[in-house]
């Protein structure tokens, strides 16, 4: 993994059934991630584990207590089959003036939008975000402005390793160069996965 562990926010892991992987990820890892909130509108809600210092894994799902959605669910969570590691977060210094320097590098990397996410003990966490359609082996960007980090007092696992494969890696590295940030990516069919270290021994997601 060649990139900058201050730079990394999250990995995101995608399922179309949230309970199952969490229980599947507890009873591999022997470690329980801790409720994160649903996202209010958009179908789904989350659980989270800490990866050391402030990177954390978030496991995304259909949220059962909310009706669908007017649009598809964030994730490609609609057409998953199984849980797979979708994409992934990094948290610039000054996320502006990084989506202007990726603009004039050539890369699209979508509009800055606000979010946020209500957690069960009710504490809101708002922040910034550059998510769509197309993100995936290309980081979003994200700043939490002054909320909270998400990370803080997660259950937690090391993160080992993060491996990519791409059709053309050239341009992803590019891109991902771009950004402030890189991995290494091989060439192959595009996806991530990622390997941690956990007190059950190592995990491999997905």
């Amino acid at each position: 993994m060649a990139t900058s562990p201050l730079l990394l926010d999250h990995l995101v892991l995608a399922t179309p059934d949230l309970a199952a992987t969490v229980a599947d990820f507890t009873r591999r890892s022997g470690v329980a991630p801790a409720p994160g909130g649903a996202h209010v509108g958009l179908g789904t809600r989350n659980h989270l584990v800490g990866l050391g210092g402030s990177a954390y894994l978030e496991i995304v799902g259909p949220d059962p207590e909310q009706p669908e959605p007017a649009r598809p669910r964030p994730f490609g969570n609609d057409r998953l089959t199984a849980p797979a590691v979708v994409t992934w977060a990094i948290r610039p210094p000054a996320l502006d003036a990084t989506v202007t320097e990726a603009h004039a590098a050539g890369t699209e990397v979508g509009p800055v939008r606000a979010m946020s996410r209500q957690r069960p003990d009710g504490t809101l966490l708002e922040g910034r975000l550059t998510l769509d359609e197309s993100a995936g082996l290309v980081p979003f960007l994200i700043d939490w402005g002054t909320t909270a980090h998400p990370s803080a007092g997660l259950p937690s696992v090391s993160l080992r390793s993060v491996a990519a494969s791409a059709p053309d890696p050239a341009e992803v590295s590019r891109r991902r160069v771009t950004l402030g940030t890189a991995l290494d990516v091989a060439e192959g069919p595009a996806g991530l996965t990622a390997r941690l270290d956990t007190p059950a021994g190592t995990v491999d997601l997905p």
